[in-house]
């Protein structure tokens, strides 16, 4: 809102035949835009360069705001505030306003908005194995055939992977083998059942987990069984 404003007053591109009013609804119109797309540019890059350095990650995104939003700005300004071919600056001489737009979102979102972020904790590599934004509570991993079944708080996702590859891609939760077929969470263990010589581990979930003689001296030194 305070862009649109500014912009108003200022009218960086012209447009002085306009009325205050009609500026500012143009203003509102182009920060809606460029929103979006800075937006849409720092998903992108975050779900196909996830692991790529922030400087390299800041790059790209001033790149493709800078492609996306000049020649939408461009095209704004032609179709609603300066339509005389004459009068519209040139699409290459803009391109120097994209890459400052999307350089001072960066310098806002690395410098302002950091400071007041609060820091998440690393995620388990195995959620770029499941669904796009994955929040549920991973309770256990079990191998079925050549896959293995993640079961969460609100179902089961199947993966193909090794066994051993979807434990360590579990790290940093805390979590234990139970079996050769079994791999629970901590926080997912809501007691201990033992019944005709078998123990079995109860999940929040209500699921009963079997312990092997070979799992058991681990789970009784971490002081779960």
């Amino acid at each position: 809102m305070f862009l649109s404003l500014l912009a108003s007053i200022s009218a960086p591109f012209g447009g002085h035949s306009m009325s205050f009013v009609q500026r500012f609804l143009f203003w509102l119109l182009v920060m809606g835009v460029a929103g979006g797309i800075a937006h849409q540019s720092h998903r992108l890059v975050e779900r196909h360069l996830p692991d790529a350095a922030l400087l390299g990650k800041d790059l790209m995104i001033v790149a493709l705001v800078t492609l996306l939003f000049t020649p939408a700005l461009w095209l704004l300004i032609r179709l609603l505030a300066l339509p005389s071919a004459a009068a519209s600056p040139d699409l290459w001489s803009m391109a120097r306003y994209g890459t400052i737009f999307a350089s001072g979102l960066i310098i806002l979102r690395r410098g302002v908005l950091s400071g007041n972020a609060v820091e998440k904790p690393p995620q388990p590599r195995i959620y770029k194995r499941l669904p796009e934004g994955f929040s549920e509570q991973i309770l256990r991993l079990t191998v079925r055939d050549h896959s293995v079944d993640v079961v969460t708080d609100q179902g089961v996702h199947t993966i193909r992977s090794r066994f051993g590859d979807a434990i360590d891609e579990m790290s940093p939760i805390a979590g234990h083998c139970t079996h050769r077929s079994h791999w629970v969470t901590e926080a997912a263990i809501e007691s201990v059942e033992r019944s005709r010589g078998k123990t079995h581990l109860r999940l929040t979930n209500g699921d009963l987990i079997p312990i092997s003689r070979k799992y058991r001296p681990g789970l009784e030194d971490a002081g779960i069984i």
